[in-house]
């Protein structure tokens, strides 16, 4: 199994639970791609209902079975389609119709009662209709997958980039990989299963197979409060923007959808900045003047044989391609295509064609199993992380305010892995993504790394700044207000009272050989990029040097 995103995660617990020696291989940490860098919404489907009804299905078919399975990473906030002043109100009507083609529950309610449940909602829509939408917690999702995959015997290789696909003959007979310390690794297999989203086409090229994939950039923006409880979209054809996301402790405006060449090279513009604000205004007015904590970006892997030349016009439903029938190779698999909301059917159906070429019959059971703390079917509240916070208030240290991360939950996440970084850290526990963004809680963290003999005092220090860049990257095209004020606090911080600018060489200069130069700014990692660069002589946290 190749990628370690949604998708390959659950085809890797899929296989696992039908009994099958799973091993799967991911190039970063898992969720680093596209999984990880979405706005958050588990679609009910209606977003496709007009233009896309296949899509619309599956959405809305595994909707239901997400709420059962993996509740825990779920918020229950409903779906609200706005009619704004910019949007034709018949196409309400059209909307209607197909969520009722397609099973969607959709009911039309009173302008005044949708004012109601959300009061900064534009004032002047004229129609709204309540849809199953909710928010899903995509890394959650996909670490307790991988929990449940590993419970059934399946290996997780995060850190493990593919540099070969073996063949013998016209058979794939598995991969080969390169770690983290550059060892290789040799995995053999009677079916390897492509899951490799947007680099699917890589992966794919590697076996002398063709699969033609076309990464969609859509860019996201996130505000530092919660401006609605409930999702709310434009009652209209997709299109960039038009979607509010209430995930977590934030509020996050997407989506464009712009075709690239390369996944792993791509830039977010001021242009598509600008129009997010703008479309933001447009579904709540004052949006543009709250307080912008971040931007940040990911590519869709879509796939269509008679691919169209907008991406938008692509469809959204997955496909399983079997590269025996296609290209004459055999044990090779390929899915792509889908959505976050779909990896679990997605995973089924390439794991039923795993049974084809073996000829075996296995029934899945992950629509019936419930995910790892998801057993009791309750739904993440907002607010819990508090309640759970304030009965032990003052038992444990606190390492980050915003986010109520306990030293305890650090020491253990740090325990799990074995050579963890800041970034990872960020993402299973969310630490440093509240309203200062790592300010006050990143050197804490890099400091009880090093404590615990995680790190050595110099990886620590590299750690704390290689943190520092890559966050910069998504906070320097918003400063401007209250977030360039954030901005000068953390520079005091990090500069003026740690100075990070002037930590010692990552390693001891050998004797008679000069110090090694100060890394400036690293590039862009995959999915995401600033409009431009820090310039030589800006610092981690922007002040010139």
């Amino acid at each position: 199994m190749i990628g370690g995103g949604t998708t390959g995660v659950g085809v890797a617990r899929d296989a696992a639970m039908r009994g099958f020696s799973t091993i799967l291989v991911e190039r970063g940490d898992l969720a680093t791609g596209t999984t990880g860098r979405f706005h958050g919404l588990l679609h009910s489907g209606g977003r496709y209902a007009v233009k896309d009804p296949q899509a619309a299905r599956e959405c809305i078919g595994e909707n239901k079975i997400l709420r059962r399975i993996a509740a825990d990473c779920i918020e229950d906030t409903g779906g609200l389609f706005v009619t704004t002043p910019i949007d034709d109100p018949a196409y309400a009507d059209r909307f209607i119709t197909a969520c009722q083609d397609t099973g969607i529950p959709a009911e039309e309610i009173g302008v005044a009662e949708a004012l109601r449940r959300e009061p900064r909602v534009n004032p002047r829509i004229t129609r709204a209709l309540v849809v199953p939408d909710a928010t899903i917690d995509a890394w959650k999702t996909v670490w307790t997958c991988a929990r449940s995959a590993t419970e059934y015997g399946a290996k997780i290789l995060p850190y493990h980039e593919v540099t070969a696909v073996t063949r013998d003959g016209d058979r794939v007979t598995g991969i080969v990989a390169r770690g983290r310390g550059g060892e290789q690794v040799q995995i053999r297999a009677q079916v390897t299963v492509n899951a490799a989203g947007a680099w699917g086409g890589r992966i794919a090229a590697m076996a002398g197979c063709q699969v033609k994939i076309s990464p969609g950039k859509g860019i996201m923006v996130a505000a530092n409060h919660r401006l609605v409880q409930t999702v709310v979209n434009r009652c209209d054809m997709p299109a960039d923007g038009d979607i509010l996301v209430p995930i977590r402790t934030v509020s996050v405006i997407g989506t464009t959808d712009i075709t690239v060449s390369d996944p792993d090279h791509w830039e977010i513009t001021r242009a598509e900045i600008d129009q997010m604000l703008q479309s933001g205004e447009n579904l709540v007015p004052g949006f543009a003047a709250s307080r912008m904590l971040r931007v940040w970006g990911g590519v869709r892997p879509l796939f269509q044989d008679d691919a169209p030349a907008e991406t938008r016009d692509v469809t959204r439903a997955h496909a399983v391609l079997d590269h025996r029938k296609r290209d004459g190779v055999a044990g090779f698999l390929t899915i792509t295509g889908g959505k976050l909301c779909t990896f679990r059917l997605m995973a089924q159906d390439v794991v039923d064609a795993v049974c084809t070429v073996l000829g075996t019959t296995r029934a899945s059971r992950t629509a019936d199993e419930p995910l790892p703390d998801s057993q009791d079917q309750r739904f993440y509240q907002l607010g819990s992380r508090l309640a759970e916070r304030e009965q032990t208030l003052l038992d444990e240290q606190l390492i980050c305010e915003c986010e109520l991360v306990r030293r305890g939950r650090l020491e253990d996440e740090m325990a799990r892995r074995p050579a963890p970084s800041l970034d990872d850290l960020r993402r299973a526990l969310r630490l440093g993504m509240g309203p200062c963004q790592g300010g006050f809680c990143m050197y804490r963290a890099a400091g009880i790394l090093h404590q615990l003999k995680h790190l050595s005092a110099a990886e620590a220090d590299q750690a704390l700044m290689a943190f520092l860049e890559e966050r910069w990257k998504g906070v320097y095209p918003l400063l401007h207000g209250d977030q360039l004020r954030q901005a000068w606090l953390d520079d005091w911080i990090f500069q003026g009272v740690l100075d990070v600018e002037h930590l010692p060489p990552t390693a001891p200069a050998p004797p008679q050989e000069a110090a090694p130069q100060e890394a400036g700014p690293q590039e862009a990692g995959p999915q995401e990029a600033a409009p431009q660069e820090a310039g030589p002589r800006e610092t981690a946290t922007g002040r010139a040097t």
